[in-house]
């Protein structure tokens, strides 16, 4: 076993990585910026040895066989100097994960623009309760593991499920990490344009899938969504079978009767037009369906019967963050958590709360804060995202020195063409010192007992959640 540094500790993936390695065997440690609970607390739980802030003194005392360095990591960090000028081995973490825990197990891998980390979770848990012992790579902390990483439990071969992001791999390596993982069963869940910090346009992400496509083998199998023309488009290069999932005709994979409430979604699953059985899964919203069935038509290849998975949905618990309700609030109100932060998923969410939720009124707060929001790139699918929400409460675009003025995300415009749907709307951070209190003092004016609220951001929101729960739970 060797001594493993992660340089960029802190983010989710890699101290789930980190301590995965660490229970098989290594001797693990790292560093990162500013480490803070939850991700803290996590390495900290794992005894696994991390060092807050960079210094070359860290990666001397750790004396490390070979340093993982995170994409947020970029030449000129002081660790990353040190290591390059003694010639320390140097990997990306999606390479280590191939070579430790990939390695000769079945690789499932999860793909897409929107839904990774909720299909990526169910699709581990239907194989671990179906006694397949999955290893896993997780975005996110799924709840049925309460850990974002593990190796196979199988001594021969086994299988692996990876949420492939999309995103490039290290300052060394510019390819999308999905080009790592090997694929053996692969799931293209949509493609739609994102990361405009890697990506200069739509054909540069599609150009990265049909790479990704390529690198199935002929006994392989891709999953595509046969809704989505581009990825229907890049799947037609595949060597290997595809099949469809979807609600059109030309799928494989359908649902149909669909019925669901506030603790579950009930359907009925078909293959090329034959019932395979009634599935009940406590997600919510048609995206969550397309979900389901990706991960549903891959376990079924991966060797599950139809029995075993209908036995292990209705306790699917959801990753963190992601549709998380909080209810009993002594406001009256429900107020739920979710990651979306593209237009598209905003829709999406907000559609699946409508859904959930009749009759209540919705208020949104979305953060904009991802590479591509924060831009003017969506700016007129923003203001077209927002339909289910009587009330639209707007976060400071996050950063916003990065870019030209005539680049950047135009918030009184955004407001303005809200306000013209009839939303009321409130354009929080005009004063940085006062936010969010600015937001928990606008929504103490705004809410109504009853009221559904609904925060999104891929960030922390500046801690907008907890503020809330002070304040109104």
């Amino acid at each position: 076993m060797s001594s493993i540094y992660f340089l960029g500790i802190g983010g989710t993936a890699m101290a789930s990585v980190a301590v995965a390695l660490s229970h098989s065997g290594h001797a693990v440690s790292g560093s990162d910026s500013a480490l803070y609970p939850p991700m803290s607390t996590y390495l900290e739980t794992h005894n696994i040895r991390y060092f807050n802030g960079y210094s070359e003194k860290n990666i001397i005392r750790a004396l490390p066989d070979l340093v993982v360095v995170g994409n947020a990591v970029s030449r000129g960090n002081c660790e990353l100097e040190y290591a390059l000028e003694h010639r320390i081995e140097l990997i990306s973490m999606p390479e280590l994960v191939r070579r430790e825990l990939i390695a000769g197990n079945t690789s499932l891998v999860v793909t897409g623009t929107h839904g990774k980390t909720t299909t990526t979770s169910l699709l581990a848990w239907l194989l671990d309760n179906g006694g397949l012992k999955p290893g896993f790579l997780v975005g996110g902390i799924p709840e049925n593991f309460s850990m974002g990483c593990r190796a196979s439990g199988m001594q021969e071969q086994g299988f692996f499920v990876t949420e492939g992001d999309e995103y490039d791999t290290a300052f060394f390596d510019k390819r999308s990490k999905f080009m790592l993982y090997r694929p053996d069963i692969a799931i293209i869940n949509n493609i739609e344009f994102d990361h405009a910090d890697i990506f200069d346009s739509f054909e540069d992400i599609l150009r990265s899938f049909r790479r990704f496509v390529n690198l199935i083998p002929r006994n392989g199998m891709l999953f595509v969504n046969g809704d989505d023309p581009a990825a229907c488009g890049v799947s037609e290069g595949a060597f290997c079978p595809v099949e469809r999932f979807g609600f059109g005709e030309n799928c494989e994979w359908t649902a149909r009767d669909i019925s669901g409430d506030v603790e579950r979604t009930t359907f009925t699953i078909c293959y090329r037009g034959k019932q395979e059985a009634t599935l009940s899964v406590p997600l919510f919203g048609n995206y969550n369906i397309m979900n389901t069935l990706a991960a549903v038509a891959a376990a079924r290849h991966a060797g599950l019967g139809m029995e075993s998975v209908a036995h292990a949905l209705p306790l699917f618990r959801r990753p963190r963050r992601r549709m998380e309700i909080t209810g009993g609030l002594q406001s009256g109100v429900t107020l739920i958590e979710d990651f979306a932060h593209h237009p598209t998923a905003v829709r999406a969410t907000l559609e699946a709360v409508a859904g959930l939720y009749r009759e209540r009124r919705i208020i949104a707060c979305f953060e904009p804060r991802s590479n591509t929001t924060t831009r003017n790139i969506f700016q007129q699918e923003l203001a077209a995202s927002f339909g289910p929400a009587s009330v639209v409460v707007m976060g400071k675009v996050h950063r916003p020195e990065r870019y030209a003025a005539d680049r950047q995300l135009d918030m009184p415009r955004l407001g303005r063409e809200l306000q013209e749907q009839g939303k009321t709307v409130f354009l929080a951070g005009s004063d940085p010192e006062n936010y969010p209190q600015d937001i928990v003092g606008f929504l103490g004016t705004a809410i109504r007992k009853n009221d559904v609220v609904v925060l999104m951001s891929n960030g922390s929101f500046n801690n907008l959640k907890s503020l809330f729960l002070d304040n109104f739970g």
